[in-house]
């Protein structure tokens, strides 16, 4: 079947008019009919909806992960390491001593233990040790030894002689008995221990009756002993003259 030229063109009329109506007005005006115009302001509006709908979806909201938290260790405290108790160290000739009731002591003392005796010799012992810690560290009291006299209790003090069994000697420090020396009883010349001496003792040297001997003992009891003889001046009536008499009569 052949078909009409006639109404082809006029069916091609009627189709641009149908689309020139459905056309805005600016469009019509500067586009024209044509074909290839309609179809380049196609393109040109699908790539403007191309491009508007990326910038959307470029600036669309995402949902952000919130970050994981992140715990901090503890810090470790550094390790405390215990001292270990300090042994009494003794010398060579005293054959090993012990402190009291075996405790740590940072300082010592050294004394020098005297007379009936199995190892007599210079100790070397924590502070705080007792007249009974050297005797053991001394190997212990010969048998047959007088103690009467000894207070095996008394803390030691450094630089002190601990004399047992020796005629004479007072209670646990190495003075001569009796009660003072030179113009005292015992006259032999040997000062008096402030740190071993009775009341009774003190109460025998020149100026110090038994109330001021009696003074003394209990300022050794509360300071825990002499280290000086010029403490002696710290006792509640020794004044500086007495002191100058008691000096040469006395050591700690």
């Amino acid at each position: 079947m052949v078909e009409d030229p006639v109404a082809e063109a006029v069916g091609e009329r009627r189709w641009r008019a149908a689309v020139r109506e459905r056309l805005p007005l600016w469009v019509q005006t500067r586009c024209g009919l044509e074909p290839r115009s309609l179809a380049a302001l196609a393109v040109v509006l699908v790539v403007a909806a191309c491009a508007a709908g990326g910038f959307f979806w470029a600036g669309r909201p995402e949902q952000v992960r919130a970050p994981e938290l992140v715990g901090v260790a503890p810090v470790a405290a550094p390790p405390v390491s215990a001292s270990a108790p300090v042994s009494a160290s003794v010398s060579a000739r005293s054959g090993g001593g012990v402190g009291p009731g075996g405790g740590a002591a940072a300082a010592e003392v050294v004394v020098d233990v005297a007379g009936k005796v199995r190892r007599p010799g210079v100790l070397t012992l924590p502070a705080g040790s007792r007249v009974a810690d050297a005797l053991r560290a001394a190997g212990g009291v010969r048998a047959g030894a007088d103690l009467t006299g000894l207070n095996r209790a008394r803390v030691l003090f450094d630089g002190e002689q601990v004399l047992v069994g020796v005629p004479g000697a007072p209670a646990g420090g190495g003075a001569a008995s009796g009660a003072g020396v030179g113009t005292g009883a015992a006259g032999s010349g040997v000062p008096l221990s402030l740190n071993a001496a009775t009341a009774e003792q003190f109460d025998g040297l020149p100026g110090v009756g038994p109330v001021l001997a009696r003074r003394i003992v209990d300022h050794r009891t509360e300071r825990g002993g002499f280290r000086s003889v010029e403490e002696l001046r710290e006792v509640d009536g020794i004044g500086e003259r007495r002191f100058a008499d008691l000096q040469p009569l006395v050591r700690p």
